[in-house]
């Protein structure tokens, strides 16, 4: 997998290149401001990008935007955007495109190396990489809203939440020690409390599950 990383802090950008090395991965450009990302993948075509969402010269949303660009202008590249904060408006805003090539993970979850990798071959692969704190919020808000969410079991809510990171029936089951069919027993009484047509498809399931906890 060819990567751009995208990060002010040198410490970490260093991190995240030796992280990523280590993994078996190239890592073809790592820059320092947002302005040079699009430069990055135009002159290099990674597989995927990985970006702070807060870039220089404001530390706002530059690295969002830049990452909104590529997805428009190179939507066979995947994007991770990495956060120190849950900001549900920066995860409507990535998966306004869709869910494919596609993550929003926080900063913290870089220390769980196997667990970080693994998300972003996921995303590189063509799947989807939310963070567990980034769909607690989403769940939370749709749970306290006249959606079908709010009728949901405290398990169902659990199973939910893990189908919208982009886990597989086999990886929800192993993680709530329950079994496959279970799962899939729990995910049909998903769909039909949220008015969702059933899908086995790992990511048009993630996909229409998103777009839902998305609605305003």
């Amino acid at each position: 997998m060819r990567v751009v990383i995208a990060e002010d802090e040198a410490l970490i950008r260093r991190g995240l290149e030796l992280v990523l090395e280590t993994g078996g991965h190239e890592v073809v450009a790592a820059v320092g401001d947002a302005e040079q990302i699009t430069d990055a993948v135009a002159r290099h075509r990674p597989d995927l990008v990985v970006t702070d969402i807060r870039m220089p010269p404001t530390h706002t949303d530059e690295g969002l935007v830049a990452a909104l660009r590529v997805r428009r202008e190179h939507p066979e590249t995947a994007v991770v955007v990495l956060s120190q904060h849950v900001q549900r408006r920066y995860a409507k805003d990535l998966l306004a495109r869709g869910s494919d090539r596609v993550g929003y993970l926080l900063k913290q979850r870089i220390a769980d190396v196997g667990t970080f990798l693994a998300d972003l071959e996921r995303v590189a692969g063509g799947g989807t990489a939310l963070d567990p704190d980034v769909i607690e919020v989403m769940v939370g808000r749709a749970r306290h809203s006249e959606s079908g969410v709010s009728s949901l079991t405290a398990r169902q809510r659990e199973v939910l939440a893990l189908v919208a990171e982009g886990r597989s029936n086999a990886s929800i089951a192993a993680k709530l020690f329950l079994t496959e069919k279970a799962v899939v027993q729990h995910v049909s009484r998903i769909y039909s409390a949220l008015g969702l047509p059933p899908d086995s498809d790992t990511h048009r399931r993630v996909h229409a599950v998103i777009l839902f906890l998305n609605r305003d």
